[in-house]
């Protein structure tokens, strides 16, 4: 029998992989070869340059914060692979004080300055984009046209984003916005309507404009919202900078005929008075509204909170908020962060409809008419009387705005950079924070809950012994990490319940309800493959053994060893794989010819499959490959580190290359659709992407690589993780860093935004996975070369 576990890694080759990767090749080799004891110094890297031309914090502006959020998402995305500067568009009186980004400024005041600004970006050579963020106000001269002396000059790609786009311009506005069309080399507008008008008003070319909607931040869970504020009170809000264009007196004017209904409605104006308002006019605005307030006798029913306040105060409001009343009063209002950011928090919504609103809100809001107090005072009250149908709002409200997160709005930004033919630049995924929140919210006394919807656990759709075998797996993995004690709990609560759903024979069933009670689906489905994930939890499990309790160890041991008669009856080819993973793991420290040859009769088994079905072009077990495929292949693998069987790692590599070749292309990942299982002879279906597919690929892939220490193998576990960060047909994030959970599937047009224990499970396996790579990358950016004597 061949010793556990893998060789060492090939360190020189794996180093000039990663050299290779950040395209620092011939300078970092030399440093390689110096004649002492160094590290690399990473200071040598040069990342290419973005520049957001852009108002910024702490200017309070809708713009500015718009930008922070994209650039924040665009670090938090994608890290290193860029350095992100912004130039600050100030005015003459400007006097701000700006964070560590801020590595140019204009004042937009002076044409001429302008000029200069070209002259200066033009000479930094590792300027490889510039994102303007238009409005018309923004930059000095008519409609802003003193921007044209700037684009005219500068020779660095642009990708410019109207945030408003004007309907029925006349001949200078139109000639300006062509002009700005013009010297960029993409267009980004946020809705649809600003598109249209762009190319049938503008006579703009529809192939130069991206649609990219504004960015909202993600929210950890609105179910069971801590309510702190307001606890008694039915709560309706308004949020931003403030001015007359808000036209909050409308939803003054409403409130009275709310109130006669819900006396305890309270409506809260969130935010302070727009600075350039201020000093136009000072307060006089919000002052007639503090008028209106006493009028109308609404002193206990209004509230302002006149603070700019941060994102974790103003998310909080939001997630208490009832009904969010958008009152804009400009038809021609393109977008509203504000209107975004309510949905975000699943907020049902009444607003004019602008056509940001109107392209939103289908399902999630209602629409009154421009100003029409009368109606939104009847469409509130409506919807405060059917609680039903807010609830149905809330969740569609998500599920419309989850496409636009700022992650999402990140990547769309960048895919705009990455198909710019003049720079090839690939974009390198950042690796998340490891989370447990989602386990744990997910986690009962019992185990592991099945489903959810969003990211709320639905008690009543039971648990599994699948998930909570995964689960094991997973967690034990993550204390050998961590150390931390409250894995400890989790381990211990998923180890129970495995034990729990084991058998007199030796077999496990399944389903369990939230009562502790086997379920009737235990009876009418095939349980071979869930018995093979519980030997394979419970292998890996006990390999654990110098760092778990050896009490628990025992009774995995135990557990196994009465599971062994039926092992070997399966006849389902995953059953089968994930039991020889199991004992290989489990026969590691044990080193029994009993269980070895177990192994060698499952593996048969296998190669018995493999043989009846396979030929030049068909290199797998059965005539279709469905879900887990990669756990085929890998189990091949363990075979053949079990028994030195080369027949067995024969099998694994040409199984595994041939499931690769299918699932990788165009430097993505595509794993088999749940949609139609891919036949023998048939066209390949495509979407219907489930997380655990991708998971068991780069767990395979982790396997294969610390075995045959090829870096395309590693490269490959980075494509395939990436995945779930966006790298995939719809370009959006699979996994939700503020839940810690993941998204349940990828369908043609848009994500399951569901967050059950399979996909979330699949994820912590992965990111575990791409952790020891990490551990194992570090230490190689730390190699020291001995010096010559």
């Amino acid at each position: 029998m061949k010793a556990n576990i893998f060789p060492p890694f090939n360190h020189s080759l794996l180093i000039y992989n990663e050299v290779k990767n950040n395209r620092q090749e011939d300078e970092l080799v030399q440093l390689l070869k110096r004649p002492n004891y160094e590290l690399i110094p990473t200071t040598l890297i040069q990342y290419p340059e973005i520049v957001f031309m852009t108002s910024y914090p702490p200017r309070e502006c809708g713009i500015a914060t718009y930008t922070q959020d994209l650039k924040n998402a665009i670090q938090e995305k994608f890290g290193a692979t860029f350095s992100l500067k912004i130039c600050a568009l100030e005015k003459a009186q400007s006097q701000f004080k700006y964070p560590s980004e801020v590595k140019y400024r204009l004042n937009t005041e002076v044409e001429s300055h302008f000029f200069d600004l070209a002259k200066r970006l033009n000479a930094n050579k590792n300027i490889t984009f510039i994102y303007l963020e238009h409005e018309f106000g923004l930059f000095g001269g008519e409609y802003g046209e003193y921007l044209l002396k700037f684009m005219k000059h500068i020779k660095r790609p642009i990708a410019t984003t109207f945030h408003s786009v004007l309907p029925n311009p006349n001949k200078k506005l139109r000639k300006i916005v062509r002009k700005i069309a013009d010297y960029s080399d993409f267009l980004v507008v946020m809705t649809a309507t600003s598109k249209m008008i762009l190319v049938q008003e503008y006579g703009i070319a529809e192939r130069k404009i991206t649609l990219i909607a504004h960015g909202t931040h993600l929210v950890a869970s609105i179910a069971n919202t801590p309510k702190k504020r307001f606890s008694d009170r039915i709560v309706l809000s308004t949020f931003g900078l403030l001015n007359e264009g808000k036209s909050i007196e409308t939803a003054l004017e409403a409130l009275p005929e709310i109130i006669k209904v819900f006396p305890n409605v309270i409506y809260l104006v969130i935010g302070k008075t727009h600075p350039e308002v201020v000093l136009r006019e000072g307060e006089n605005y919000r002052d007639l509204l503090y008028q209106k307030i006493q009028v109308l006798h609404l002193e206990n029913n209004v509230r302002f909170i006149n603070r700019y306040l941060s994102l974790e105060e103003l998310m909080e409001y939001l997630q208490r908020t009832n009904i969010y009343l958008f009152t804009s009063k400009d038809p021609n209002q393109a977008v509203s962060g504000t209107l975004a950011y309510a949905m975000a928090c699943g907020c049902p919504v009444i607003a004019t409809p602008i056509p940001h609103a109107k392209e939103l809100l289908d399902g999630a809001g209602i629409h009154f008419d421009f100003q029409n107090a009368q109606q939104l005072a009847e469409k509130t009250i409506h919807l405060l009387k059917n609680p039903t149908l807010l609830k149905e709002m809330r969740l569609n409200a998500l599920h419309k705005i989850s496409p636009t997160s700022w992650q999402n709005s990140a990547i769309a930004h960048l895919l705009l950079l990455e198909s710019n033919g003049n720079h090839k630049v690939k974009l390198d995924y950042v690796l998340p924070n490891i989370s447990l929140n989602h386990i744990k919210r997910m986690t009962t006394a019992l185990g592991f809950i099945q489903f959810s919807a969003i990211a709320t656990p639905d008690l009543d759709s039971g648990y599994t012994l699948d998930d909570n075998a995964r689960a094991l797996i997973a967690l034990t993995a993550h204390y050998e990490l961590t150390k931390s004690p409250t894995d400890l709990e989790l381990i211990n609560t998923y180890l129970t319940f495995v034990l729990f759903c084991q058998q007199e024979d030796g077999t496990f069933l399944n389903y369990v309800n939230k009562e502790r009670v086997f379920t009737v689906n235990n009876a009418s489905e095939n349980l071979e493959d869930a018995n093979g994930r519980a030997i394979w939890a419970l292998g890996e499990f006990i390999s654990y053994g110098t760092i778990i309790d050896k009490q628990w160890i025992r009774k995995a041991k135990f557990a196994l060893e009465k599971s062994l008669i039926a092992i070997s009856k399966m006849q389902s080819p995953r059953a089968i794989a994930f039991s020889i993973k199991g004992l290989y793991f489990y026969n590691n420290e044990l080193q029994s010819q009993r269980v070895n040859q177990l192994i060698i009769t499952l593996a048969d088994n296998l190669v018995s499959k493999y043989r009846g079905v396979s030929d030049k072009k068909w290199q797998w077990f059965e005539e279709y490959l469905t879900y887990a495929n990669g756990i085929l292949p890998e189990a091949m693998l363990y075979a053949s580190l079990s028994t030195g069987s080369e027949l067995y790692e024969s099998i694994a590599k040409k199984t595994f290359h041939f499931l690769l070749a299918l699932t990788f292309k165009n430097d993505q990942i595509e794993v088999i659709s749940n949609q139609g299982w891919y036949q023998k002879g048939k066209p390949v279906h495509r979407y219907g992407e489930q997380p655990i597919d991708v998971a068991y690929t780069i767990l395979a892939l982790q396997t294969f690589y610390q075995v045959f220490e090829d870096p395309i193998y590693k490269a490959q576990m980075k494509i395939a993780f990436d995945w779930f960060l966006g790298k995939n047909h719809l370009h959006q994030i699979v996994y939700n860093s503020q839940t810690g959970g993941c998204y349940d599937g990828l369908e043609e047009d848009h994500v399951n935004l569901n967050q059950g224990a399979e996909s979330t499970i699949s994820y912590l396996l992965s990111r575990l996975a791409m952790e020891k790579i990490a551990i194992i990358s570090k230490k190689m950016n730390q190699l020291k070369v001995p010096q010559n004597k």
